[in-house]
């Protein structure tokens, strides 16, 4: 019998019951008080070695708990049970498959891979070049357009789809302005990725990219108020030190020809690196604080991706443009860039959603290592010993930044209610 329910038995008994059988049953209701005290301690020891309230295996049949929020506050009684279409107690969302979070992982660490060598091997081959901002148009379009069809099959009807980009997109023009400074960040993000990969090694252009850890932490600090454990300030240190070591290696300058300037490529990559810590915190932000999915802001980033791209073709290849045309220097390759760097943004929403921070640090290394490896044999990049120290140095930090995050404790304790 549940003790909350013996314990009433118990009182009726003493009110009615002769003497002796009151003393008897106040005797076996202390004892079994101070065994119902013993479990809540275990209970409560149990909980606080916990990340996660258990809720599944932290009650019984018909037992009542109540969850003590940090204010002394009750927050959740655990032995209520839920209405309508609410989720009871032991009901929690749904697990990930394991080897979905790993073909995540396999994924992005080829698409960064691949992209990197690929953009390198387009701007840098013999032939008439295409025009760098239409291939950045191009993909914008690509994945505003995936994101529709993504839309569409979450809704399941056109009707639905149509008034769900009726009411959140046409009906809040205002809220379609929050996303306008990332959009616009990350087409010249985009532009000024083409000016690094043209003037830099695919490897000390992947390693030297990896600042843009550095900068999302700064941001995060600065504009979501986030805390960084010990370890992962240490590791943004180590992070520092991979890339200057990368650098100052003389070994990279002899896989560099004479048409390419380092130093141009250089600062290229460093304020994308800025460009892409900014833009995503302020995103992470405009997502947090609204109810509309990740799909629906990257219509909206997109849409604006692509008025953007296009006055920013016109402005600088205006004149190409209309001598040569939009596609001219266009085939297979580069169609491959351009659908690669779409596919990029997708898989960046699919990882943070299906794996997690840890997978993707881990992404991030292997397609370092990937795309060295790659480079000795397509581009005949130079490995030195320097040049490895930095990029294990970097690996090192990623994986640190990743692994070693801050513990909270929980502001909550379960008591048993009596």
């Amino acid at each position: 019998m549940p003790y909350f329910t013996q314990f009433q038995s118990q009182q009726a008994i003493r009110m009615t019951g002769p003497a002796g059988t009151q003393d008897q049953s106040f005797d076996s209701n202390m004892a079994e008080q101070s065994k119902s005290d013993g479990v809540l301690s275990s209970v409560q020891s149990n909980y606080s070695s916990c990340s996660q309230l258990d809720m599944s295996t932290s009650y019984k049949d018909n037992e009542q708990f109540v969850v003590i929020s940090s204010k002394g506050e009750p927050s959740i009684d655990m032995n209520r049970k839920p209405s309508g279409g609410e989720k009871g107690p032991s009901e929690g969302p749904p697990q990930t498959p394991a080897s979905l979070k790993y073909v995540s992982l396999v994924l992005l660490t080829l698409q960064n891979a691949l992209l990197i060598l690929v953009m390198r091997y387009v701007r840098t081959r013999e032939g008439e070049m295409f025009v760098a901002t239409s291939a950045v148009i191009m993909s914008e379009l690509f994945k505003f357009l995936t994101c529709l069809v993504i839309i569409l099959v979450q809704e399941g009807s056109v009707k639905a789809w149509l008034n769900l980009l009726y009411q959140d997109i046409i009906m809040e023009p205002l809220d379609c302005l929050k996303v306008s400074v990332p959009s616009l960040i990350y087409v010249l993000q985009n532009n000024l990725l083409y000016v690094a990969v043209s003037n830099l090694d695919a490897a000390t252009y992947q390693v030297t990219y990896q600042l843009k850890i550095l900068t999302t932490a700064i941001f995060s600090v600065l504009m979501l108020k986030k805390v960084l454990s010990g370890l992962q300030w240490v590791s943004l240190v180590i992070l520092f030190i991979g890339v200057a070591v990368v650098q100052m290696q003389p070994e990279a300058k002899a896989s560099v020809s004479t048409e390419q300037s380092p130093i141009k490529g250089l600062i290229a990559v460093i304020i994308s690196c800025f460009m892409s810590g900014f833009a995503g915190v302020y995103f992470e932000k405009i997502l947090k604080g609204t109810r509309q999915s990740v799909w629906l802001r990257n219509i909206q980033l997109g849409f604006l991706g692509v008025i953007i791209g296009v006055i920013t073709m016109l402005a600088k290849d205006g004149k190409t443009v209309h001598e040569k045309g939009f596609f001219n220097g266009y085939d297979g390759v580069v169609w491959f860039v351009v659908c690669l760097q779409s596919f990029g943004g997708l898989l960046v929403a699919l990882v943070v959603k299906y794996a997690d921070n840890i997978l993707k640090g881990f992404a991030t290394s292997a397609a370092i290592i990937l795309s060295c490896i790659a480079s000795i044999y397509f581009f005949e990049f130079q490995l030195s010993l320097q040049f490895i120290i930095g990029a294990t140095l970097v690996m090192v930090a990623l994986y640190t930044y990743s692994k070693f995050v801050p513990t909270t404790p929980l502001p909550y304790t379960v008591t048993r209610k009596m």
